[in-house]
């Protein structure tokens, strides 16, 4: 590829070896982790209804920002860092008390609020980290967590692609990146966030659907076709697409479709087998809460689970896609959480309890996400002599995460926002410090990743938040 390729190489040599410098040790990472278990909640869910107690709220509750000790928050030197396109929405001054009380969980002490009931029993294995912040303002941010770039950047590929492309597979006859539940809504265009973009579409999440009878459309024919015929079909087919791929070895596309189509022919008999929950138990289903569960999301857990059992290094579970998302709290934001978590909680910390029993949380890291948080103040309605609506609107300057298992360590809550929730003010992590550490507990190094003519910006590769690592 040229003079400018070794240029290149050399550059991201010392990249690497500024990345490992940085490490406590000076040494490459070693794999704690095999697999990742991205919970994804669309919408923002709100620090002050999960994982961030905001006392300070309650107090000064219906009073404007200006008129409490903390006036200085929102004008805090980090307001700047926060935005790349401005402030397009206002800031809503009348703070609103939190919805739910919060309770110290676990012999930690982490304190979640009580809308997370069953998620408390987990608390020891759980490390908070309360002061996130990203960029975009509007929904597009839920593209933007999961890449790293706001949307008007244009393409760049997911976490879960960068994870297919920097580890080999641990099982050959299925998909390394998995994607339950709806994809991103019309908010982030046409982006899901799970596409590879430049690192070619065979690195792409492939959606498996838990419900229904077909998992995987177009994997099966149509009609019955013996298995040795449809190899010999394969066979011409390949033989075919590396013809054409000779004659333009660059061609992503092509190569794409023979890995596609080779490994279509292995999961025919893999991906219905780790779909049909007929083997488990009543009391694992119990215990998901598929006796009363009636949303996909407790079955998308499941399912979470019997993936990284089989195999699979990556696997994306959405919550509430599709348009602005489901924990977009907006209005009446104490009975759309008390729904929403009676939906997710159980199945979420079924799942962490099931993998534990199993001897799997310990090489799983499971990652509790969402795009931004919520405004500490109530969000009025702009037409005048409206009412307000009892919620918050969207909020990039500081909301909370968690991870899990692999190397995480337990019962922990790093970082801090200011008293009123506002600004993250402590230990502040952009949303590629979560993709850092997922690679580093994968034991890969970011900036190892890079490819020829697509060298990467610093906030691109991220900072491992050492502090969470066991």
């Amino acid at each position: 590829m040229g003079i400018g390729s070794v240029a290149l190489s050399s550059l991201l040599a010392k990249a690497v070896t500024s990345a490992l410098a940085n490490h406590p040790d000076g040494k490459r990472p070693i794999a704690k982790a095999k697999s990742v278990i991205c919970l994804f909640m669309a919408g923002g869910v709100s620090q002050m209804e999960s994982f961030d107690p905001k006392p300070a709220l309650n107090e000064y509750a219906n009073k404007s920002i200006s008129e409490t000790p903390f006036a200085h928050v929102v004008n805090s030197p980090f307001l700047g860092m926060n935005l790349d396109r401005g402030l397009d929405r206002k800031v809503m001054s009348q703070l609103f008390p939190m919805q739910f009380g919060f309770r110290k969980c676990g012999e930690s002490g982490l304190e979640l609020a009580d809308c997370w009931k069953h998620l408390g029993d987990c608390a020891d294995d759980m490390a908070v980290v309360r002061s996130m912040w990203t960029t975009d303002n509007n929904h597009q941010a839920q593209y933007q967590f999961l890449t790293g770039r706001n949307i008007v950047e244009g393409n760049f590929p997911s976490i879960g692609s960068w994870v297919h492309y920097g580890l080999g597979t641990l099982n050959e006859n299925l998909p390394q990146f998995v994607v339950l539940g709806e994809p991103l809504g019309t908010c982030c265009g046409s982006h899901l966030g799970h596409g590879a973009d430049y690192l070619g579409p065979k690195h792409a999440g492939v959606r498996i659907n838990t419900e229904g009878k077909v998992a995987l459309p177009y994997v099966v024919p149509e009609e019955r076709v013996p298995i040795p015929a449809q190899a010999e079909e394969f066979d011409l087919l390949r033989k075919l697409n590396q013809r054409s791929l000779a004659l333009d070895p660059l061609d992503a596309e092509t190569e794409a479709r023979i890995h596609s189509y080779e490994l279509a022919f292995r999961m025919q008999m893999a991906v219905p087998s780790v779909v049909d929950m007929s083997g488990e138990t009543e009391e694992t289903l119990k215990l998901y809460g598929l006796d009363r569960i009636t949303d996909p999301f407790a079955k998308q857990c499941l399912m979470a689970r019997r993936f990284v059992e089989a195999g699979v290094r990556f696997v994306q579970v959405m919550h509430g896609a599709g348009g602005a998302g489901s924990w977009d709290g907006h209005a009446q934001l104490k009975s759309l959480y008390t729904g929403n978590c009676n939906n997710v909680d159980q199945p979420i910390a079924a799942l962490l309890k099931d993998l534990k029993r199993r001897g799997l949380l310990d090489e799983t890291l499971v990652v509790f996400a969402t795009e931004f948080g919520r405004t500490p103040g109530l969000e009025v309605e702009v037409t005048p002599g409206s009412t307000n609506r009892e919620g918050r609107d969207h909020h990039p300057f500081g909301f909370s995460i968690w991870m899990a298992g692999g190397g995480i360590k337990g019962g922990i809550a790093h970082g801090a926002t200011d008293e009123l929730g506002f600004h993250a003010v402590e230990n502040r992590h952009y949303v590629t410090d979560v993709h850092a550490t997922i690679l580093n507990q994968l034991g890969l190094i970011p900036e190892e990743l890079d490819l020829p003519g697509r060298q990467r910006l610093e906030k691109d590769h991220g900072h491992v938040i050492h502090e969470i690592i066991a």
